[in-house]
């Protein structure tokens, strides 16, 4: 695989994204380094449950680790968060712990204030494009 560049997957779900993942997040890190990846980002759905099993798998692997969480904002937008450092790191989690105890059991529930919040923590936010095009054409032909 020496003639593939440099790849990094910037959001991929274990299966703590619950009927969403399949995969534990060890085997992804597993897969990943099988096929010359240079990181992984682990962004299960408001949550880093996997975090810890995915660090150690890719210790052992070599693996440069990206925390991240994928989001559905009350609006319908719907983004991944990634950590690039420890400080980032704290603020993805303190948004997580906010859009869980607003949330009823099981579920969160996010602004885009609460993310707007966070903007000078140094999280690198992804729009879900598609994702976000899609609802928007659904509430444009109600």
């Amino acid at each position: 695989m020496a003639c593939l560049p440099d790849y990094a997957e910037l959001h991929c779900l274990s299966n703590f994204s619950f009927l969403r993942g399949a995969s534990h997040a060890e085997e992804l890190v597993g897969r990943a380094a099988a096929l010359g990846y240079t990181a992984l980002a682990l962004t299960d759905e408001c949550s880093l449950a996997g975090m810890v099993r995915a660090h150690v798998a890719a210790k052992e692997h070599k693996l440069k680790l990206i925390a991240g969480t994928e989001l559905r904002l009350e609006d319908g937008t719907q983004l991944v968060l990634l950590a690039t450092d420890r400080r980032s790191y704290g603020a993805l989690s303190s948004v997580i712990a906010t859009g869980r105890r607003r949330g009823k059991k099981g579920s969160y529930a996010l602004a885009r204030a609460d993310i707007e919040g966070c903007a000078a923590s140094g999280l690198l936010a992804l729009l879900l494009a598609g994702l976000y095009w899609r609802l928007r054409e659904r509430r444009a032909a109600r």
